[in-house]
């Protein structure tokens, strides 16, 4: 693996009270700086504004949905890669911003631009950190979610390798809290999981598993490998690299092209 996106979700991103949390935050970049020193190149898809807004902006009055998407997200991105910013700058790391929207992923001038910015960052040993434009993508201008961002993302930049951190294991055969619940470990191309799927969304985020796997069927069938796995699990991402056997997750294997 030298090209890696990660997407973060916003349930990993976000504590039980809706607020960012700066501890879980904190430990990915840990890892991440681990992985760029293993020479491998990182693209981060992270969620997080909503959450990072949410809390540093007190309300005393009603907004609806699109007012709040566009004032949290507005105030929260900020927030959110100044972290990331703070986090990496540890580790002598260079940070760059990509906001994007759906249509730039459009084939056309806005594609080449967008994917020739990303290129030119990773070039120069910047590592790029894309979230949607949530104040100007709004109902139908919006990516479904951050998962379908991350696989537009993955084949944009003809990535080796696309990681999903969500706030389970992967993909189970029933529900992860039944007993009898067992855990897929490899999904072969073209295999029908469909009968696994629940389509509730997820609690502080517009995704959910049903969003996922829609996600890595349609990014394992362009040649790229994808995992979903537990961003809650301490040392997730160095120990998919490091021991991955041993580490619960679902791995989408590649279509051969």
């Amino acid at each position: 693996m030298r090209r890696i996106v990660i997407k973060i979700g916003s349930n990993v991103l976000t504590r039980a009270d809706g607020k960012l949390d700066v501890t879980r935050m904190s430990a990915l970049v840990d890892q991440i700086a681990w992985l760029r020193k293993q020479n491998i190149e990182i693209i981060l898809v992270s969620s997080g504004a909503m959450a990072s807004g949410r809390g540093e902006l007190k309300v005393d009055h009603s907004l609806d949905s699109v007012e709040q998407r566009q004032l949290f997200s507005a105030v929260g991105q900020v927030k959110l890669v100044g972290l990331y910013y703070d986090l990496f700058r540890e580790f002598n790391i260079h940070v760059g911003q990509v906001l994007t929207m759906k249509e730039n992923f459009e084939p056309g001038e806005q594609y080449r631009n967008q994917r020739a910015c990303m290129t030119v960052m990773l070039e120069n040993d910047v590592l790029p950190i894309v979230n949607e434009n949530d104040t100007v993508s709004v109902t139908e201008l919006m990516f479904t979610d951050n998962d379908e961002l991350s696989g537009l993302i993955a084949q944009m930049m003809q990535a080796d390798t696309l990681i999903l951190l969500s706030n389970i294991d992967g993909i189970f055969t029933t529900h992860p809290d039944d007993p009898a619940a067992e855990l897929i470990k490899e999904v072969a191309p073209g295999r029908d999981l469909s009968e696994y799927i629940r389509p509730e969304k997820s609690a502080f985020g517009r995704g959910g598993m049903h969003s996922k796997y829609t996600t890595a069927s349609k990014v394992s069938q362009s040649g790229i490998r994808v995992i979903i796995a537990n961003g809650e699990r301490e040392n997730i991402l160095t120990d998919l690299i490091e021991k991955p056997e041993a580490t619960p997750h679902t791995e989408f294997i590649p279509k051969s092209n």
